[in-house]
């Protein structure tokens, strides 16, 4: 019996840092790390944003190496052997994250869900060959596995975030991986998705794989989960056995008194402000809007008025069209012939730069193309120009005014880096900082809190509460109805692209939504 546990052991990676040191763009993010990963253990990451969990699951993956002097050492033993560089082994890795996934943005990668997966079963980035029918019939496995056998056929670049992640997810499986690390699985997940990935890790528990699940939510430790590792300023605070200090994981990822207040502020809600009186003025309005992705359908027969100081809800399962809704809102995409979409103050002629001048963006593919060289002060700048990046230099008076809404942020100390040195949750603020240095009459808010810790997102959502109540209108989707403002006016849900409900906030208890934690 140990000697069958032991050879199945020897299938898998174990990985052991010691006294592992990193710097990026001249600054330290990983100091003293002692950690070692053994088959059949599968850990927990947490951390605040900025403590490195993302650097440290790369290094563990073999794509960032520790710093060359006084870096520590970092082996792998697989096979029998033992490695002292990734190179035997890191094909024997599979790395999920944010990051990764943001790469099909970036490089408008849009192949064939069948073809996506299929490239863990080659282990490239894009595909080098068509499937052959056996690799079909496993890919067709894997998918079905999670509940997603039906978009097997789908453009990747037409999915939701959600539905890519969980397609991202059977690539990693089809990896056939030795170790496996995931950085914010469970990141824009509605409640099945979510579900379908934590049985995904359940059923994983059944062979001696190792794997690394990096969460800023308790509620996403899986119960599958036997170890944790706390993550703060580079350094690991405390690691041990889940079955010991599962109490303590949840305390540290969920800051109990955080928490307490996100939830009175829920119940808060059922208190909010009604409606406000129609007369007030209407900034957008949609008519029976058809809106078209990649020669699909994805919103049908869609109306409803957005007035001044109105804050609407938007959520709906992954694919309902919610991040579709909201690029047609901004303008990145277009109402087909039938329907109608009106802006305020949009005449014929005007350009549509003129509108989103006007107005505060949060998205995930914003954060996916930002170029990655700008810095975090030039991001925000180019919120004054609703530009990615920046034509010319900024002026001296651009630079106050971004420098200023990274200060309101927290984030002035992120000024000078550039984007590719910030963590995930980082960026996101500086986004954040992005979306209000204009001082928006309106805010645009897909999932805006993706990324971050509950300390951020508490903060975040404060910030963006006095941005309501000093009369900002807001259209926010989300999967928590936790994240909901106070100052909910209006609620949209999307099903499959049509309208399932549109009129004032309901309970905070609609089903399909996640209490988040």
């Amino acid at each position: 019996m140990v000697q069958d546990r032991s050879r199945r052991a020897a299938r898998f990676i174990e990985v052991e840092l010691r006294q592992v040191r990193l710097n990026l763009g001249g600054r330290p993010v990983l100091r003293g790390i002692d950690w070692r990963i053994c088959p059949g253990q599968r850990w927990v990451l947490c951390g605040p944003n900025g403590s490195g969990k993302t650097q440290l699951l790369k290094l563990l993956a073999g794509d960032v190496w520790p710093s060359p002097v006084g870096g520590g050492t970092r082996s792998f033993r697989y096979g029998g052997e033992i490695f002292t560089d990734p190179y035997g082994i890191k094909d024997e890795v599979a790395y999920l994250g944010p990051e990764r996934q943001d790469r099909y943005e970036h490089y408008e990668w849009n192949h064939r869900v069948q073809l996506v997966v299929a490239t863990g079963l080659q282990r490239t980035d894009i595909p080098l060959a068509p499937p052959d029918p056996a690799d079909r019939r496993r890919i067709t496995r894997l998918l079905a596995g999670l509940g997603i056998a039906s978009l097997s056929r789908r453009r990747f670049l037409t999915l939701s975030y959600g539905e890519r992640r969980l397609v991202l997810l059977a690539r990693a499986l089809a990896w056939r991986p030795k170790l496996l690390l995931l950085d914010e699985l469970f990141n824009g997940l509605d409640p099945v998705n979510h579900a379908r990935a934590a049985r995904c890790l359940q059923r994983l528990s059944r062979s001696a794989l190792p794997w690394v699940l990096s969460t800023h939510r308790a509620q996403d430790a899986p119960a599958a989960a036997t170890h944790w590792c706390e993550l703060e300023a580079g350094r690991i605070t405390a690691q041990g056995r889940l079955s010991a200090a599962s109490g303590r994981l949840r305390a540290r990822v969920a800051a109990p008194a955080a928490l307490k207040s996100a939830r009175s502020s829920v119940t808060s809600r059922t208190h909010a402000p009604g409606p406000k009186p129609r007369h007030a003025l209407a900034l957008i309005t949609l008519r029976r809007a058809r809106v078209w992705r990649e020669g699909n359908v994805v919103l049908r027969d869609i109306s409803l008025e957005i007035r001044r100081g109105d804050c609407w809800l938007v959520h709906g399962a992954n694919g309902s069209g919610k991040s579709t809704l909201m690029q047609a809102l901004y303008g990145d995409l277009g109402v087909a012939r039938g329907g109608s979409l009106l802006r305020a103050g949009m005449e014929p002629g005007v350009p549509l730069q003129v509108f989103q001048r006007r107005v505060g963006l949060i998205a995930p593919e914003l954060q996916a193309i930002y170029p990655r060289d700008l810095t975090a002060v030039e991001v925000v700048v180019s919120g004054l120009g609703a530009s990615l990046g920046l034509n010319m230099a900024a002026s001296a008076l651009e630079l106050r005014l971004a420098r200023r809404a990274l200060r309101r942020l927290g984030a002035a100390s992120l000024a000078a880096r550039t984007v590719r040195t910030l963590s995930y949750g980082q960026l996101r603020r500086v986004l954040f900082a992005r979306a209000i240095v204009h001082a928006p009459d309106i805010l645009l808010l897909d999932e805006p809190y993706a990324g971050l810790d509950l300390r951020q997102r508490t903060a975040m959502r404060r910030m963006i509460e006095r941005l309501m109540s000093g009369g900002v209108t807001a259209v926010m989707a989300t999967h928590h109805v936790d994240e909901w403002p106070r100052q909910s006016t209006h609620e949209l849900e999307l099903a499959r692209g049509r309208v399932v409900y549109c009129g004032p906030v309901r309970s905070p208890t609609v089903p399909g939504v996640q209490r988040a934690s």
